[in-house]
């Protein structure tokens, strides 16, 4: 079972289980009001992050939404406090409610490209038979930033959008240098061929570093990354978007440019990286 987290006094998080794609959550808790970040891929996850906060005597004030992806909300309706998001995801889950999640429908969305493979069967993994998905509209909007005091402790939530999805929006804690990335940047998987493109990619590196944080975390990875570790992380982002653009697209040149310049092999990272950057550049 997967057990809450404490990075600092402040702020704990439930880790991901990759197996039913279940992302990261998190609490901020300030002096006066705590934050809640996303709120969890079905019921059951949503449950076991707020039995676990009480235990540790912390209970949600508000909670803010990454984006509109379903691991992100299926939880919302066990969430009993106000929910915020950014105006477009608000609109993508008043569209989610049209929806219904049983298996003839999935898997007929999956045929029409609308839906990811993988997600479908993460659904049916982490739901099972239980697939009423209830997803009230969030409460609260913004159309670009917003900022919350929690007593002692603010949180900046602000659009960035990138490739993973148009919406998404971090969560910045400027007091205790974390930011919390939600999966802004990962790679576009609702698309043929799973892909990053340069401009957004640069467009969005631009604006992660501008925060002033040591500490950050990725929805689906198993432990927030310290400075030196995300960074490294960014430097293969921009090398392969500057060696796709410089090459145009040319896997083999890049592929051959970045071993040359890491005098080594390259990890399965960064091979993945380049290939989806291909990917986006040929699409």
């Amino acid at each position: 079972m997967q057990k809450l987290q404490r990075i600092s006094n402040r702020i704990v998080y439930l880790p991901p289980y990759q197996e039913t794609d279940r992302p990261i959550l998190a609490a901020v808790a300030g002096e006066e009001r705590t934050l809640l970040i996303d709120a969890g891929n079905s019921s059951s996850h949503a449950q076991l992050f707020l039995a676990q906060l009480a235990d540790l005597q912390i209970k949600g004030d508000f909670l803010v939404l990454t984006h509109w992806h379903w691991d992100h909300v299926f939880g919302m309706n066990d969430m009993p406090m106000p929910i915020f998001a950014f105006e477009k995801t608000q609109e993508n889950v008043i569209d989610m409610q049209q929806l219904s999640w049983e298996d003839e429908f999935l898997d007929q969305r999956v045929k029409e490209g609308i839906e990811i493979p993988f997600c479908a069967d993460a659904i049916k993994k982490e739901l099972g038979n239980q697939r009423e998905i209830i997803l009230p509209a969030p409460a609260v909007t913004f159309d670009h930033r917003m900022t919350i005091n929690l007593g002692g402790l603010t949180a900046i939530i602000e659009h960035v959008g990138g490739d993973h999805s148009d919406d998404s929006c971090v969560i910045y804690i400027p007091e205790e240098k974390v930011l919390f990335l939600g999966d802004c940047l990962y790679a576009n998987l609702y698309s043929e061929k799973w892909n990053y493109t340069i401009e957004k990619t640069q467009r969005l590196i631009e604006q992660i570093e501008t925060y002033d944080a040591e500490t950050f975390f990725l929805s689906h990875h198993e432990a927030p990354m310290m400075k030196k570790e995300f960074q490294s992380m960014l430097n293969t982002l921009k090398n392969a978007a500057n060696l796709t653009k410089q090459t145009k697209g040319d896997q083999a040149a890049i592929t051959a440019e970045m071993s040359k310049d890491l005098q080594r092999e390259l990890n399965e990272f960064e091979v993945e990286t380049i290939q989806f950057f291909v990917n986006g550049y040929e699409g």
